[in-house]
Protein backbone atom coordinates (compact mmCIF):
# COMPACT_ATOMS: atom_id res chain seq x y z
CA UNK A 1 0.00 0.00 0.00
CA UNK A 2 1.19 3.68 -1.21
CA UNK A 3 2.14 6.15 1.73
CA UNK A 4 -0.68 8.81 2.09
CA UNK A 5 -0.02 11.53 0.41
CA UNK A 6 -0.15 14.83 2.37
CA UNK A 7 -1.94 17.74 1.14
CA UNK A 8 -3.82 20.80 3.12
CA UNK A 9 -7.78 19.69 2.52
CA UNK A 10 -9.55 16.97 1.17
CA UNK A 11 -13.43 18.10 0.22
CA UNK A 12 -15.74 14.80 -0.29
CA UNK A 13 -18.54 15.47 -2.51
CA UNK A 14 -18.41 18.26 -4.98
CA UNK A 15 -22.12 19.47 -4.93
CA UNK A 16 -22.98 23.05 -4.92
CA UNK A 17 -21.30 23.85 -1.38
CA UNK A 18 -18.40 20.83 -1.64
CA UNK A 19 -17.36 22.97 -5.24
CA UNK A 20 -17.33 25.96 -3.78
CA UNK A 21 -15.10 25.37 -0.45
CA UNK A 22 -12.76 23.13 -2.53
CA UNK A 23 -12.36 25.97 -5.07
CA UNK A 24 -12.34 28.56 -2.85
CA UNK A 25 -9.66 27.33 -0.47
CA UNK A 26 -7.95 26.49 -3.72
CA UNK A 27 -7.78 30.19 -4.62
CA UNK A 28 -6.59 30.67 -1.29
CA UNK A 29 -3.17 28.71 -2.05
CA UNK A 30 -4.25 25.45 0.02
CA UNK A 31 -3.45 22.14 -1.87
CA UNK A 32 -6.97 20.62 -2.30
CA UNK A 33 -8.18 17.51 -3.80
CA UNK A 34 -11.56 17.79 -4.38
CA UNK A 35 -13.59 14.46 -4.77
CA UNK A 36 -16.75 13.37 -6.85
CA UNK A 37 -18.13 9.62 -7.84
CA UNK A 38 -20.70 11.55 -9.69
CA UNK A 39 -20.76 14.58 -11.60
CA UNK A 40 -18.97 18.18 -10.31
CA UNK A 41 -21.91 20.82 -9.17
CA UNK A 42 -24.28 18.04 -7.70
CA UNK A 43 -27.80 17.85 -7.98
CA UNK A 44 -29.10 21.26 -9.11
CA UNK A 45 -27.28 21.74 -11.80
CA UNK A 46 -27.84 18.40 -13.34
CA UNK A 47 -31.36 17.47 -11.75
CA UNK A 48 -32.66 20.21 -9.81
CA UNK A 49 -33.24 23.63 -9.59
CA UNK A 50 -31.64 24.79 -13.23
CA UNK A 51 -33.20 22.35 -15.37
CA UNK A 52 -36.46 22.14 -13.33
CA UNK A 53 -36.53 25.97 -13.61
CA UNK A 54 -36.15 25.80 -17.30
CA UNK A 55 -39.08 23.45 -17.50
CA UNK A 56 -41.34 26.18 -15.31
CA UNK A 57 -40.50 28.58 -16.97
CA UNK A 58 -42.11 26.66 -20.54
CA UNK A 59 -45.11 25.54 -18.73
CA UNK A 60 -45.29 29.51 -17.37
CA UNK A 61 -45.56 30.29 -20.83
CA UNK A 62 -47.93 27.85 -21.92
CA UNK A 63 -50.25 29.27 -18.92
CA UNK A 64 -49.71 32.88 -19.69
CA UNK A 65 -50.38 32.35 -23.48
CA UNK A 66 -53.72 30.91 -22.18
CA UNK A 67 -54.79 33.94 -20.37
CA UNK A 68 -54.86 35.97 -23.17
CA UNK A 69 -58.01 35.42 -23.71
CA UNK A 70 -60.09 37.83 -21.77
CA UNK A 71 -56.83 39.97 -21.78
CA UNK A 72 -55.47 40.55 -24.86
CA UNK A 73 -57.93 38.69 -27.71
CA UNK A 74 -57.33 35.30 -28.41
CA UNK A 75 -54.37 32.76 -28.55
CA UNK A 76 -53.66 29.16 -29.56
CA UNK A 77 -51.15 27.31 -27.44
CA UNK A 78 -49.46 24.23 -29.30
CA UNK A 79 -46.73 22.79 -26.04
CA UNK A 80 -44.14 20.99 -27.59
CA UNK A 81 -41.88 19.25 -24.79
CA UNK A 82 -38.56 18.93 -27.95
CA UNK A 83 -37.30 22.02 -27.51
CA UNK A 84 -37.64 21.65 -23.17
CA UNK A 85 -36.07 18.76 -23.66
CA UNK A 86 -33.71 20.08 -25.75
CA UNK A 87 -32.54 23.20 -23.65
CA UNK A 88 -32.06 21.11 -21.13
CA UNK A 89 -29.34 19.05 -22.68
CA UNK A 90 -27.58 21.67 -24.24
CA UNK A 91 -27.39 24.51 -22.27
CA UNK A 92 -28.19 23.60 -18.73
CA UNK A 93 -26.44 20.32 -18.57
CA UNK A 94 -24.30 19.75 -21.77
CA UNK A 95 -25.96 16.03 -21.82
CA UNK A 96 -25.14 14.98 -17.87
CA UNK A 97 -21.44 16.10 -18.81
CA UNK A 98 -19.50 18.10 -16.20
CA UNK A 99 -16.44 18.84 -17.88
CA UNK A 100 -16.50 22.13 -17.36
CA UNK A 101 -17.34 22.24 -14.22
CA UNK A 102 -14.23 20.08 -13.33
CA UNK A 103 -11.83 22.30 -15.27
CA UNK A 104 -13.37 25.33 -13.20
CA UNK A 105 -12.17 23.67 -10.70
CA UNK A 106 -8.69 23.15 -11.44
CA UNK A 107 -8.45 26.25 -13.17
CA UNK A 108 -8.79 27.65 -9.56
CA UNK A 109 -5.81 25.13 -8.51
CA UNK A 110 -7.32 22.22 -7.23
CA UNK A 111 -6.94 18.94 -7.90
CA UNK A 112 -9.91 16.71 -9.11
CA UNK A 113 -10.23 12.85 -7.99
CA UNK A 114 -13.17 10.64 -9.33
CA UNK A 115 -14.52 8.11 -6.90
CA UNK A 116 -15.83 7.23 -4.09
CA UNK A 117 -14.31 8.54 -0.54
CA UNK A 118 -14.16 6.80 2.62
CA UNK A 119 -12.95 8.43 5.64
CA UNK A 120 -10.04 6.14 7.23
CA UNK A 121 -9.16 8.12 10.83
CA UNK A 122 -8.41 10.61 11.61
CA UNK A 123 -7.49 13.40 8.75
CA UNK A 124 -7.01 10.01 6.85
CA UNK A 125 -9.18 9.50 3.48
CA UNK A 126 -9.25 6.68 0.97
CA UNK A 127 -10.14 6.82 -2.72
CA UNK A 128 -10.00 2.99 -4.09
CA UNK A 129 -6.36 2.06 -3.24
CA UNK A 130 -5.29 6.16 -2.36
CA UNK A 131 -4.94 7.94 1.04
CA UNK A 132 -4.58 11.37 1.29
CA UNK A 133 -3.85 12.87 4.89
CA UNK A 134 -5.38 16.32 5.10
CA UNK A 135 -3.16 18.41 6.93
CA UNK A 136 -6.02 21.26 7.60
CA UNK A 137 -9.42 18.94 8.07
CA UNK A 138 -11.91 17.27 5.42
CA UNK A 139 -14.96 18.56 4.51
CA UNK A 140 -18.19 16.46 3.31
CA UNK A 141 -20.49 17.55 1.16
CA UNK A 142 -21.88 14.37 0.10
CA UNK A 143 -25.33 15.35 -0.33
CA UNK A 144 -28.54 13.72 -0.50
CA UNK A 145 -30.17 10.69 -2.67
CA UNK A 146 -34.14 10.32 -2.98
CA UNK A 147 -35.90 8.56 -0.17
CA UNK A 148 -37.88 5.81 -1.62
CA UNK A 149 -40.82 4.66 0.92
CA UNK A 150 -40.68 0.86 1.74
CA UNK A 151 -43.91 0.44 -0.43
CA UNK A 152 -44.90 -3.08 -1.08
CA UNK A 153 -43.52 -3.69 -4.64
CA UNK A 154 -42.34 -0.53 -5.49
CA UNK A 155 -38.57 -1.56 -5.34
CA UNK A 156 -39.28 -3.85 -7.98
CA UNK A 157 -40.81 -1.51 -10.25
CA UNK A 158 -38.90 1.14 -12.69
CA UNK A 159 -40.54 3.80 -10.63
CA UNK A 160 -39.15 7.64 -11.74
CA UNK A 161 -37.29 9.98 -9.13
CA UNK A 162 -36.37 13.64 -10.02
CA UNK A 163 -33.83 12.50 -12.35
CA UNK A 164 -35.83 10.48 -14.76
CA UNK A 165 -38.46 13.50 -14.94
CA UNK A 166 -35.77 15.99 -15.43
CA UNK A 167 -33.53 13.54 -18.07
CA UNK A 168 -37.37 12.85 -19.90
CA UNK A 169 -37.67 13.29 -23.56
CA UNK A 170 -40.46 12.03 -24.68
CA UNK A 171 -43.76 12.83 -22.03
CA UNK A 172 -45.77 10.15 -21.00
CA UNK A 173 -49.71 10.00 -21.17
CA UNK A 174 -50.24 10.02 -17.68
CA UNK A 175 -47.95 10.56 -14.44
CA UNK A 176 -48.74 9.53 -10.67
CA UNK A 177 -46.65 11.50 -8.57
CA UNK A 178 -46.07 10.19 -5.05
CA UNK A 179 -45.19 12.86 -2.81
CA UNK A 180 -47.13 16.45 -2.57
CA UNK A 181 -44.27 18.52 -1.38
CA UNK A 182 -42.28 21.40 -3.18
CA UNK A 183 -40.68 18.89 -5.96
CA UNK A 184 -43.69 16.94 -6.49
CA UNK A 185 -45.93 19.88 -6.80
CA UNK A 186 -43.88 21.82 -9.53
CA UNK A 187 -43.23 18.73 -11.88
CA UNK A 188 -47.14 17.98 -11.28
CA UNK A 189 -47.60 21.07 -13.03
CA UNK A 190 -45.02 21.14 -15.05
CA UNK A 191 -46.41 17.65 -17.00
CA UNK A 192 -49.99 18.70 -16.48
CA UNK A 193 -49.06 21.89 -18.52
CA UNK A 194 -47.54 19.85 -21.70
CA UNK A 195 -51.08 18.01 -21.50
CA UNK A 196 -50.09 15.17 -19.89
CA UNK A 197 -52.72 13.75 -17.19
CA UNK A 198 -51.06 14.31 -13.86
CA UNK A 199 -52.71 12.35 -10.33
CA UNK A 200 -50.88 13.25 -7.08
CA UNK A 201 -50.96 11.07 -4.12
CA UNK A 202 -49.91 12.58 -0.88
CA UNK A 203 -50.21 10.49 3.09
CA UNK A 204 -50.65 13.66 5.09
CA UNK A 205 -54.04 15.75 4.98
CA UNK A 206 -52.68 18.68 2.57
CA UNK A 207 -50.21 19.49 0.03
CA UNK A 208 -47.24 21.36 1.17
CA UNK A 209 -47.44 20.59 4.85
CA UNK A 210 -44.63 22.83 5.94
CA UNK A 211 -46.26 25.44 4.69
CA UNK A 212 -49.05 27.49 5.81
CA UNK A 213 -52.37 26.32 5.40
CA UNK A 214 -53.59 29.13 3.43
CA UNK A 215 -50.19 28.35 0.94
CA UNK A 216 -51.53 25.08 0.49
CA UNK A 217 -55.46 25.87 -0.39
CA UNK A 218 -54.32 27.98 -2.99
CA UNK A 219 -51.38 25.68 -4.57
CA UNK A 220 -54.22 22.80 -4.43
CA UNK A 221 -56.49 25.27 -5.93
CA UNK A 222 -53.99 26.17 -8.67
CA UNK A 223 -53.05 22.81 -9.49
CA UNK A 224 -56.40 21.39 -9.93
CA UNK A 225 -57.67 23.61 -12.50
CA UNK A 226 -54.34 22.62 -14.60
CA UNK A 227 -56.42 19.47 -14.57
CA UNK A 228 -54.17 18.25 -11.68
CA UNK A 229 -56.29 15.25 -9.48
CA UNK A 230 -54.82 15.81 -5.88
CA UNK A 231 -55.97 12.96 -3.42
CA UNK A 232 -54.50 13.98 0.07
CA UNK A 233 -54.76 11.71 3.21
CA UNK A 234 -54.02 8.34 1.36
CA UNK A 235 -51.12 6.12 2.36
CA UNK A 236 -49.50 3.76 -0.04
CA UNK A 237 -49.91 0.54 0.95
CA UNK A 238 -48.61 -1.45 -2.57
CA UNK A 239 -47.32 -0.62 -5.90
CA UNK A 240 -47.46 -3.06 -8.92
CA UNK A 241 -46.34 -2.72 -12.78
CA UNK A 242 -47.61 -4.99 -15.66
CA UNK A 243 -45.10 -3.96 -18.23
CA UNK A 244 -47.31 -1.34 -19.97
CA UNK A 245 -48.18 0.87 -16.46
CA UNK A 246 -48.30 1.59 -12.79
CA UNK A 247 -50.92 0.72 -10.23
CA UNK A 248 -50.52 2.58 -7.12
CA UNK A 249 -53.16 0.77 -4.13
CA UNK A 250 -53.91 3.06 -1.02
CA UNK A 251 -55.25 2.22 2.43
CA UNK A 252 -58.78 1.98 2.32
CA UNK A 253 -59.17 0.53 -1.21
CA UNK A 254 -58.12 3.31 -3.40
CA UNK A 255 -56.21 2.47 -6.54
CA UNK A 256 -54.34 4.66 -8.75
CA UNK A 257 -53.33 3.93 -12.46
CA UNK A 258 -50.62 5.96 -15.08
CA UNK A 259 -48.09 4.94 -17.51
CA UNK A 260 -45.23 6.05 -15.12
CA UNK A 261 -44.37 6.86 -11.67
CA UNK A 262 -42.70 9.40 -9.99
CA UNK A 263 -41.77 8.89 -6.33
CA UNK A 264 -41.32 12.27 -4.71
CA UNK A 265 -41.32 11.39 -1.12
CA UNK A 266 -37.78 13.27 0.69
CA UNK A 267 -34.21 12.59 0.69
CA UNK A 268 -31.92 11.33 2.95
CA UNK A 269 -28.00 11.28 3.52
CA UNK A 270 -26.62 8.24 2.97
CA UNK A 271 -23.95 8.63 5.83
CA UNK A 272 -23.09 4.42 6.78
CA UNK A 273 -21.05 5.17 3.37
CA UNK A 274 -18.37 7.85 4.60
CA UNK A 275 -16.52 5.65 7.10
CA UNK A 276 -17.45 7.95 10.02
CA UNK A 277 -16.95 5.33 12.67
CA UNK A 278 -13.07 5.77 12.23
CA UNK A 279 -13.51 8.96 13.54
CA UNK A 280 -15.77 8.71 16.30
CA UNK A 281 -18.84 9.91 14.84
CA UNK A 282 -22.30 8.44 14.44
CA UNK A 283 -23.34 7.16 10.97
CA UNK A 284 -27.17 6.13 12.20
CA UNK A 285 -28.76 9.34 12.17
CA UNK A 286 -30.67 10.97 9.36
CA UNK A 287 -28.17 13.63 8.89
CA UNK A 288 -24.67 14.92 10.30
CA UNK A 289 -25.22 17.01 13.43
CA UNK A 290 -22.74 20.20 13.00
CA UNK A 291 -22.42 23.39 15.14
CA UNK A 292 -22.65 26.88 14.15
CA UNK A 293 -19.46 26.70 12.05
CA UNK A 294 -20.01 23.12 10.44
CA UNK A 295 -18.06 21.35 12.60
CA UNK A 296 -18.79 17.60 12.72
CA UNK A 297 -15.83 16.42 14.87
CA UNK A 298 -12.42 17.83 15.22
CA UNK A 299 -10.88 18.45 11.63
CA UNK A 300 -13.95 18.00 9.85
CA UNK A 301 -16.72 20.05 8.79
CA UNK A 302 -19.88 19.38 6.23
CA UNK A 303 -22.02 21.78 3.85
CA UNK A 304 -25.10 21.56 1.86
CA UNK A 305 -27.94 18.90 2.54
CA UNK A 306 -25.59 16.17 4.38
CA UNK A 307 -26.20 18.54 7.28
CA UNK A 308 -29.93 19.05 7.61
CA UNK A 309 -30.39 22.38 7.72
CA UNK A 310 -32.49 22.66 4.57
CA UNK A 311 -31.90 20.98 1.17
CA UNK A 312 -31.43 24.45 -0.92
CA UNK A 313 -28.61 25.32 -3.25
CA UNK A 314 -28.75 29.12 -0.85
CA UNK A 315 -28.41 26.97 1.81
CA UNK A 316 -25.21 25.44 0.65
CA UNK A 317 -23.49 28.03 -0.54
CA UNK A 318 -24.21 30.45 2.55
CA UNK A 319 -22.50 27.41 4.52
CA UNK A 320 -19.59 27.37 2.27
CA UNK A 321 -18.91 30.76 3.55
CA UNK A 322 -18.50 29.96 6.81
CA UNK A 323 -16.64 26.34 6.34
CA UNK A 324 -14.05 28.70 3.94
CA UNK A 325 -13.68 31.37 6.68
CA UNK A 326 -13.37 28.94 9.18
CA UNK A 327 -10.95 26.51 7.28
CA UNK A 328 -8.79 29.24 6.61
CA UNK A 329 -8.56 30.53 9.90
CA UNK A 330 -7.69 27.03 11.26
CA UNK A 331 -4.86 26.91 8.73
CA UNK A 332 -3.35 30.30 9.81
CA UNK A 333 -3.21 29.23 13.42
CA UNK A 334 -1.62 26.08 12.48
CA UNK A 335 1.04 27.84 10.58
CA UNK A 336 1.89 30.20 12.85
CA UNK A 337 -0.21 32.85 11.40
CA UNK A 338 0.32 34.62 8.03
CA UNK A 339 4.12 34.91 6.26
CA UNK A 340 4.51 37.98 5.12
CA UNK A 341 6.56 37.04 2.83
CA UNK A 342 4.48 34.64 0.99
CA UNK A 343 6.26 31.56 1.18
CA UNK A 344 4.58 28.28 0.29
CA UNK A 345 4.28 25.69 3.04
CA UNK A 346 5.82 22.31 3.02
CA UNK A 347 2.48 21.00 1.48
CA UNK A 348 2.63 23.68 -1.07
CA UNK A 349 -0.52 26.09 0.37
CA UNK A 350 0.63 29.83 0.33
CA UNK A 351 1.02 30.89 4.38
CA UNK A 352 0.51 34.16 2.59
CA UNK A 353 -2.40 33.40 1.08
CA UNK A 354 -4.30 31.79 3.70
CA UNK A 355 -3.39 34.60 6.35
CA UNK A 356 -4.49 36.83 3.90
CA UNK A 357 -7.80 35.48 2.90
CA UNK A 358 -8.85 34.36 6.76
CA UNK A 359 -9.44 38.41 7.98
CA UNK A 360 -8.50 37.63 11.55
CA UNK A 361 -9.01 35.54 14.35
CA UNK A 362 -11.17 32.46 14.87
CA UNK A 363 -13.89 35.39 16.72
CA UNK A 364 -14.08 36.62 12.60
CA UNK A 365 -15.50 33.70 11.32
CA UNK A 366 -19.53 33.66 11.14
CA UNK A 367 -21.69 31.55 12.82
CA UNK A 368 -24.24 29.95 11.36
CA UNK A 369 -27.68 31.36 11.82
CA UNK A 370 -30.90 29.63 10.14
CA UNK A 371 -33.76 32.00 11.57
CA UNK A 372 -34.30 33.62 8.29
CA UNK A 373 -33.70 30.99 6.07
CA UNK A 374 -36.14 31.76 2.61
CA UNK A 375 -37.24 28.92 1.15
CA UNK A 376 -39.57 29.03 -2.27
CA UNK A 377 -41.61 26.44 -4.31
CA UNK A 378 -41.81 27.47 -7.66
CA UNK A 379 -45.38 26.67 -8.89
CA UNK A 380 -47.74 29.56 -10.27
CA UNK A 381 -48.45 31.16 -8.23
CA UNK A 382 -45.09 31.12 -6.23
CA UNK A 383 -44.91 30.04 -2.76
CA UNK A 384 -42.12 32.23 -1.22
CA UNK A 385 -41.82 31.93 3.00
CA UNK A 386 -39.13 32.32 5.76
CA UNK A 387 -39.01 31.94 9.57
CA UNK A 388 -41.74 30.72 11.49
CA UNK A 389 -45.34 29.79 10.36
CA UNK A 390 -47.80 30.70 12.54
CA UNK A 391 -48.49 26.96 14.12
CA UNK A 392 -44.46 26.58 14.78
CA UNK A 393 -44.59 30.63 16.37
CA UNK A 394 -47.66 28.81 18.47
CA UNK A 395 -46.04 25.43 19.15
CA UNK A 396 -43.05 27.55 20.58
CA UNK A 397 -45.04 29.71 22.92
CA UNK A 398 -45.01 33.01 21.15
CA UNK A 399 -47.33 35.59 21.94
CA UNK A 400 -48.30 35.73 18.10
CA UNK A 401 -49.92 38.32 15.84
CA UNK A 402 -50.70 37.91 12.30
CA UNK A 403 -51.86 40.02 9.65
CA UNK A 404 -52.87 38.64 6.10
CA UNK A 405 -53.47 40.20 2.70
CA UNK A 406 -55.04 38.90 -0.54
CA UNK A 407 -53.09 39.40 -3.55
CA UNK A 408 -56.22 39.80 -5.70
CA UNK A 409 -57.64 42.88 -3.23
CA UNK A 410 -54.34 44.48 -3.85
CA UNK A 411 -54.21 46.83 -6.76
CA UNK A 412 -52.15 45.12 -9.03
CA UNK A 413 -53.37 42.08 -7.97
CA UNK A 414 -56.69 43.44 -9.51
CA UNK A 415 -54.79 45.35 -12.55
CA UNK A 416 -52.89 41.58 -13.19
CA UNK A 417 -56.17 39.97 -12.97
CA UNK A 418 -56.39 36.13 -14.53
CA UNK A 419 -53.14 33.99 -12.63
CA UNK A 420 -53.27 36.82 -9.49
CA UNK A 421 -53.96 34.01 -6.85
CA UNK A 422 -52.00 34.42 -3.63
CA UNK A 423 -51.57 36.72 -0.18
CA UNK A 424 -49.12 38.15 1.98
CA UNK A 425 -49.30 36.49 5.70
CA UNK A 426 -46.85 37.91 8.59
CA UNK A 427 -46.32 36.26 11.94
CA UNK A 428 -44.96 38.55 14.59
CA UNK A 429 -43.73 38.21 18.17
CA UNK A 430 -46.26 40.55 19.70
CA UNK A 431 -44.28 40.92 22.86
CA UNK A 432 -40.74 42.02 20.70
CA UNK A 433 -42.86 43.82 18.14
CA UNK A 434 -40.96 42.30 15.14
CA UNK A 435 -41.38 39.79 12.42
CA UNK A 436 -40.81 36.23 12.96
CA UNK A 437 -42.09 34.77 9.86
CA UNK A 438 -43.69 35.80 6.22
CA UNK A 439 -45.32 33.92 3.58
CA UNK A 440 -45.76 35.36 0.24
CA UNK A 441 -47.60 33.53 -2.56
CA UNK A 442 -48.45 35.04 -6.28
CA UNK A 443 -46.97 35.72 -9.46
CA UNK A 444 -43.87 37.06 -8.32
CA UNK A 445 -44.14 35.37 -4.54
CA UNK A 446 -40.40 34.88 -4.22
CA UNK A 447 -39.34 38.25 -5.49
CA UNK A 448 -41.91 39.65 -2.74
CA UNK A 449 -40.23 37.42 -0.07
CA UNK A 450 -36.82 39.23 -0.28
CA UNK A 451 -37.97 42.25 1.47
CA UNK A 452 -39.91 40.11 4.36
CA UNK A 453 -36.56 37.79 4.78
CA UNK A 454 -34.67 41.55 5.39
CA UNK A 455 -37.53 42.24 8.45
CA UNK A 456 -36.91 39.00 9.65
CA UNK A 457 -33.23 38.75 9.47
CA UNK A 458 -32.43 41.85 11.16
CA UNK A 459 -35.38 41.81 13.44
CA UNK A 460 -37.07 45.55 11.97
CA UNK A 461 -39.39 46.72 14.45
CA UNK A 462 -43.02 46.43 13.17
CA UNK A 463 -43.65 50.54 13.63
CA UNK A 464 -40.51 51.02 11.20
CA UNK A 465 -42.32 48.19 8.50
CA UNK A 466 -45.28 50.32 8.89
CA UNK A 467 -43.47 53.26 8.36
CA UNK A 468 -42.18 52.44 4.79
CA UNK A 469 -43.00 53.69 1.22
CA UNK A 470 -44.18 50.97 -0.59
CA UNK A 471 -43.61 51.78 -4.29
CA UNK A 472 -47.34 51.81 -6.37
CA UNK A 473 -48.85 49.63 -7.98
CA UNK A 474 -46.14 46.82 -7.49
CA UNK A 475 -47.16 42.93 -5.53
CA UNK A 476 -45.25 43.98 -2.66
CA UNK A 477 -47.63 46.50 -1.65
CA UNK A 478 -49.55 43.93 -0.67
CA UNK A 479 -47.26 43.79 2.92
CA UNK A 480 -48.69 46.98 4.13
CA UNK A 481 -52.15 45.61 3.88
CA UNK A 482 -51.20 42.27 5.92
CA UNK A 483 -49.42 45.13 8.21
CA UNK A 484 -52.44 47.24 8.63
CA UNK A 485 -54.72 44.24 9.16
CA UNK A 486 -52.18 43.07 12.04
CA UNK A 487 -52.91 46.30 13.77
Amino acid sequence: MADPELVDVVVIGLGVGGEEVAGRLAEAGLTVVGVERDLVGGECPYWGCVPSKMMIRAANAIAEARRVDGLAGTAEVRPDWAPVARRIREEATDTWDDTVAVERFTGKGGRFVRGSARLDGPGRVRVGERVFQARHGIVLGTGTRPSVPPVDGLADTPYWTNRQAIEVEELPESLLVLGGGAIGLELAQVFARFGVRVTVVEALDRVLAVEEPEASEVAEAALRADGVEIHTGVRAERVSHDGRGFTLHGAGGAEFTAERLLVVTGRRAHLDELGLDTVGVDAGRRYLAVDDRLHVTEGIWAVGDVTGEGAFTHVAMYQAGIVVADVLDHARRADGGADPSGTASATGGASGAVGAASGGSAGAVPRADYRALPRVTFTDPEVGAVGLTERQARERGVNVQVGLARVPSSARGWIHKAGNEGFVKLVADADQGVLIGATSVGPAGGEVLSGLVVAVHAAVPLARLRQMIYAYPTFHRAIEDALRDMS
